[in-house]
């Protein structure tokens, strides 16, 4: 396993933990932040998945 998947994985668990703080706490900011922790995540993961296939 490459580290963007391990990386990928953290930002997409962290980004979902602060949308859902955010969400249960009425705070659009951190919800908007863990979005994008998640959004971040999920890239890279791609980008982990891309390399796995050149090697």
């Amino acid at each position: 396993m490459e580290s963007e998947h391990i990386q990928g994985a953290g930002n997409k668990t962290a980004g979902k933990i602060k949308e859902k703080v955010g969400q249960a706490t009425d705070n659009k900011s951190l919800e908007a932040k863990g979005k994008a922790q998640n959004a971040k995540g999920h890239a890279q993961d791609a980008i982990g998945d891309a390399k796995d296939a050149v090697e």
